[in-house]
């Protein structure tokens, strides 16, 4: 079982999309009205799918639980004029004077590029994925198993190979509230992996399994112990 995707609910997800295959420079696999994938390789490292799906319902007032951190660094000021000539607007959430710059993508999902620091070196473009958390170091086991990243400093995760964004369980500011997040996490069975163990795993670990009632889907959907929603697709034939 692996990372596979990063996936946001989206209005129009071919604009939405192509903001981000600009920002990450992905390489395209869908593009359609309803579905659009870019993909993320770094180098020695993982791979990422970016899919964004079209989504009808209004974005909720539930403060967002997960974004993704971009790198910066020495040319931080630069980047961020890039993203918004790419169609950024800059985004006050309440972050005070901190050395990094928020931002919000074309349909309102915060990011945030940020300074230069030592942790980031081999990431790509994306420097981290923060995930808000009821319990970061509980939440840390919970991910570090469903994963197999390995654990950095305080109550981070990493692709084994050290390369590629940063997974990090951060103290929520308010709990998960009912309605979805639009954004969460994809991950891929691998061939000889028992569905009903992973299941009965995320179970163990303080996860459970939700039926929102969408229909027959192939893939089965999960919440963190912190409620963050997340996906189990099936092993490729």
């Amino acid at each position: 079982m692996y990372l596979e995707n990063i996936v946001m609910d989206a209005a129009e997800p071919q604009r939405l999309g192509r903001f981000w295959e600009a920002v990450i420079g992905g390489e395209r696999l869908t593009d359609d009205s309803d579905a659009f994938e870019t993909r993320l390789a770094v180098e020695g490292g993982p791979v990422l799918d970016l899919c964004f799906q079209r989504v009808t319902e209004p974005h909720s007032n539930q403060t967002p639980r997960l974004h993704l951190d971009l790198v910066g660094g020495a040319r931080q000021d630069e980047e961020v004029d890039r993203l918004l000539a790419l169609g950024a607007r800059h985004l006050d959430i309440g972050q005070g004077d901190v050395p990094w710059v928020v931002l919000a993508d074309p349909e309102g999902n915060p990011c945030c590029v940020m300074e230069d620091r030592d942790e980031y070196v081999g990431t790509g473009p994306i420097a981290a994925l923060p995930l808000d958390s009821a319990d970061p170091n509980r939440d840390l086991e919970f991910w570090s198993w469903l994963t197999g990243w390995t654990q950095g400093p305080g109550t981070s995760l990493r692709h084994p190979s050290l390369r590629g964004p940063i997974l990090e369980l951060c103290p929520e500011v308010l709990p998960k509230g009912p309605a979805k997040n639009r954004l969460h996490l994809d991950l891929r069975l691998e061939a000889g992996d028992d569905p009903e163990a992973v299941a009965a795993g995320i179970a163990n670990r303080g996860g459970r399994e939700l039926h929102p009632g969408w229909g027959d889907l192939p893939w089965r959907i999960y919440a963190d112990p912190s409620g963050n929603e997340l996906c189990v697709l099936p092993a490729r034939s």
